[in-house]
């Protein structure tokens, strides 16, 4: 496999980082792993719908006209039109990018991305604009949009979103109704059962046989081919200079865009960091293990949580043993309301849910939840699990998700190593829970039905670039460990990692701090960004239940 100089079960220091590292005060053990697409607790509120004209950039917009009909080198062109309609409306204009589905098979079909185009607050905004990556792969940038406002993002400059190429609202949309009602279906499953792993396949392989069946190329929904729609993207737009921000797999895009297309990018900002040069399904156990032991290390630092809740470690490992060997099955009202759901709660649900953070089980829950759980309480957990019931508001494009994970995460490792990494991450753990790459059960069962082609030895590549950029990771985080931010910048001399105590995954809407570290490096990427309020910040309280509650 090309350029993998790391062992994925040997987490690297993040000693010697090429650029500077603002540390919080709070142990930060190794991590690793890769995402995908949970937003953070914040819901999207149902609004009403829509539609907002589109014509070209108004008056004073840092956009510049669009360029239309496609170039020698990157034929595609930018044609304004209706926003699309979103549970949010979209306080800007819109349009779609019209770009080949594939650029290794000249002469196919073109397929359309939605733009939409958001004015900044300022009335003098600045020339270059930010154009923001969304995570997944196969998350829902439309979505996005009001947590990047409510963040500020736009507060000086134009903000920029795109959906990736299969993603909601593009055309095609690559979504999975057959893994949607699956993964419903699953919260009453156990979680890494064989009998759950052939539905989860058969799903996943109705999907691939009707999107195929409908001629997309899915070899063709991959980073290398997103990185160059956002390359024409900027092109089509007539940008000179923008400014890039991702978070989670967008952060893996983001730093694929800036090794592949390093033209026109002012500066760089990762938040949640996938670094494409180690992400793998054995990559998934380092992360997870951090961000838990993370968040046990600030139970412990609390004086409060210490005493009502001590070894947080040895009671997680029993109860992982206990419901792996003896699931339970109950009936629960889902947290958002609705009719009661059965729900399965065995060793593997466990440690997803403790994977899936900002959610239905916060992190200031996490302690209390596990002390209620052996206790004979599974409510906080089995909550948790009833929130995956029914059907997303805007369901993940599963058809990208799969493409880029089968194609670039999954090869050159086998499931032995899978194991390995997960029997280094949590010794003791039952190896039916840690043969499962935490939210990818059963991946490379599903990849050989899925069937594209290894691509790592093009995408599994370590980005070297003197452009600034500002890396972001949540101390929390046990989808992308905070110790791969300062990983990334090792070959990213001209970069600042700042790592947030008590945050999980996507930090910059979870923190007035870190949105402060952007706009201020926004404002002079060249300049140490002002990381001043870092050094003031600390987890907040854990949850502390009565004895008399659990007992």
């Amino acid at each position: 496999m090309a350029e993998r100089d790391v062992d994925p079960g040997c987490p690297p220091s993040v000693r010697g980082s090429g650029g500077r590292t603002v540390r919080q005060r709070a142990r930060r053990p190794h991590a690793w792993r890769r995402f995908r697409g949970a937003r953070t607790g914040a819901a999207l509120a149902a609004a009403g719908l829509a539609l907002l004209g589109a014509a070209g950039p108004v008056p004073g917009s840092a956009v510049a006209a669009p360029v239309r009909g496609p170039g020698p080198d990157h034929p595609a062109r930018f044609v304004p039109g209706p926003c699309p309609q979103a549970p949010d409306p979209i306080p800007g204009r819109c349009g779609l990018l019209e770009v080949p589905e594939s650029r290794e098979h000249r002469g196919g079909r073109t397929i359309k991305l939605t733009v939409a185009i958001i004015p900044a607050a300022s009335r003098t905004p600045a020339g270059d604009p930010v154009v923001f990556m969304e995570g997944g792969p196969g998350g829902d940038a439309i979505g996005a949009i009001p947590f990047l406002i409510d963040s500020g993002v736009n507060r000086d400059r134009d903000l920029i979103v795109m959906t990736q190429r299969g993603g909601p609202y593009s055309q095609p949309y690559l979504a999975c109704p057959e893994l949607d009602r699956f993964n419903s279906d699953a919260v009453g499953l156990p979680y890494d059962a064989p009998s759950t792993g052939r539905l989860l396949v058969r799903a996943a392989k109705a999907c691939r046989d009707r999107l195929t069946a409908d001629g997309v190329r899915l070899s063709a929904y991959n980073t290398t081919e997103n990185a160059a729609d956002f390359a024409a993207l900027r092109k089509a737009l007539g940008i000179r200079k923008w400014n890039v921000y991702g978070y989670s797999y967008g952060t893996d895009l983001a730093l694929t865009y800036l090794r592949r297309h390093p033209e026109g990018i002012r500066s760089v900002a990762i938040d949640s960091v996938v670094p494409p040069q180690i992400v793998s399904l054995p990559w998934a156990w380092d992360s997870a293990r951090e961000g838990v032991e993370t968040v046990f290390a600030a139970c412990e630092a609390q004086p409060a949580c210490k005493s009502r809740y001590p070894d947080l470690r040895r009671k997680l490992t029993e109860q992982v043993r206990r419901l792996e060997a003896n699931p339970l099955t109950l009936t629960v009202r889902p947290p958002g309301g609705g009719d009661p759901v059965k729900v399965v709660l065995d060793g593997g649900t466990l440690i997803n849910l403790l994977v899936t953070d900002g959610g239905a089980l916060p992190a200031v829950d996490v302690p209390a939840a596990i002390d209620e759980l052996a206790r004979g309480n599974p409510e906080r957990f089995a909550q948790a699990q009833a929130a995956g019931a029914g059907t997303p508001v805007v369901p993940q494009a599963h058809g990208l998700t799969h493409s880029v994970v089968c194609s670039e995460w999954a090869p050159g490792f086998t499931k032995s190593d899978l194991l390995k990494a997960g029997r280094r991450a949590f010794p003791g753990w039952p190896d039916t829970v840690l043969a499962h790459a935490p939210q990818l059960p059963f991946e490379y069962d599903l990849c050989r039905v899925w069937n594209v082609p290894d691509r790592t030895a093009i995408q599994r590549v370590t980005t070297f670039s003197k452009v600034p950029t500002l890396i972001v990771s949540g101390t929390f985080d046990a989808k992308t460990g905070a110790s791969w931010g300062p990983y990334a910048g090792r070959t990213l001399p001209r970069s600042t990692a700042v790592l947030i105590p008590g945050i999980g995954h996507f930090v910059v809407p979870q923190s007035p701090c870190a949105q402060s570290v952007l706009a201020s490096f926004l404002a002079r990427p060249t300049a140490p960004p002002d990381t001043g309020c870092v050094a003031g910040l600390a987890p907040k309280p854990f949850t502390i239940t009565p004895e008399s509650e659990t007992s």
